[in-house]
């Protein structure tokens, strides 16, 4: 399981490294940020787990920092607690209500109390089910929750990504370099979609399984999905030993005791958009994507290719 990811906004150096050096040593992974424009690149490329904010930055507000991560469906999850030295009723008002932070700590504070209520948080979002232990995306309810605001609006599309021979990858290569290939393909999308997508964009991993979910318009889902295939292609081979990367396959046994060669990994992606609809509940929606999937898998053979995409359902 992946450490958990907590970000630290604060510009004064003293306690911004209190933080650090505390909640490192208590497991953590810990990000930090002076500025508030940083934090925003830092969430928009690997979300943390739970965020600590001040209040008073250089460049902005910490409360606009709170409603850029509750504004965008990537980071509207994400437990905020502030940590400020502004106590008025009406900053805790705007903390609590405006943002809607889980928590609001007044200077000075108690670090062990903070890590109390920062582990309970991490807790409650674990019991909800709300993060991939793995990648750290938003996994079962909230993709439920995304994908049911789809069947009742127009203008979208949907892109399921699966990565195809990942359960031999990891008999041959064992579990833990698993889990780095789907902590390299979260970072993958999350950079594609930042660099090609909309900041309402979404990006989720299924609970089980090398299974992606993508959220965007159809104006931008063609070039998410190319360059998805194109960087996958290009990138994995780095997971391989050197042996199997140059031949472009790895050997396994059969059911008769023989070998097959493998080809390196890959991805599929079947993409959906709102016209291809309507959709009458999310199992539909799921399966026609899995459907459209499939039929990227047949392309690739057909075309003598690794990776590829398919647009829209048969009728």
């Amino acid at each position: 399981m992946s450490k958990e990811r907590i970000l630290v906004v604060e510009d004064q150096p003293d306690i911004s490294s209190l933080l650090k050096i505390y909640f490192t040593s208590q497991g953590y992974e810990v990000f930090t940020a002076m500025r508030g424009q940083q934090a925003l690149e830092i969430c928009s490329k690997t979300p943390p787990n739970l965020a600590l904010l001040d209040v008073n930055l250089p460049d902005m507000e910490g409360y606009d920092i709170g409603k850029a991560l509750r504004a965008s469906p990537r980071t509207r999850h994400i437990p905020i607690i502030f940590l400020t030295a502004r106590g008025e009723r009406r900053d805790r008002l705007i903390g609590l209500g405006e943002v809607q932070a889980q928590y609001y700590i007044v200077k000075p504070f108690d670090i062990e109390e903070v890590h109390t209520i920062v582990k309970n948080q991490l807790d409650e979002a674990r019991r909800k089910n709300q993060l991939h232990p793995v990648t750290n995306l938003p996994t079962a309810e909230l993709i439920n929750e995304q994908l049911r605001q789809l069947l009742s609006a127009q203008g979208w599309s949907m892109a399921l990504v699966h990565i195809n021979g990942f359960e031999t990858f990891t008999q041959v290569y064992g579990s833990v370099v698993g889990e780095d290939v789907l902590k390299f393909t979260a970072l993958l999308l999350n950079e594609v979609v930042n660099d090609l997508g909309a900041p309402e964009d979404f990006v989720g991993h299924m609970v089980v399984g090398p299974d992606f979910v993508i959220t965007s318009g159809p104006e931008r889902i063609k070039a998410i999905a190319d360059r998805l295939t194109v960087r996958f292609d290009e990138e994995i081979g780095l997971h391989y030993n050197y042996k199997h990367r140059k031949q472009g396959f790895i050997e396994v046994a059969d059911e008769t005791g023989g070998m097959r060669q493998v080809p390196l990994m890959s991805i599929s992606i079947g993409v959906l958009a709102s016209q291809d609809g309507p959709f009458y509940d999310i199992r539909e929606l799921s399966e026609t994507a899995e459907e459209s999937r499939q039929r990227a898998i047949q392309y690739a053979r057909e075309q003598g290719k690794r990776s590829a995409v398919s647009f829209g359902r048969v009728r």
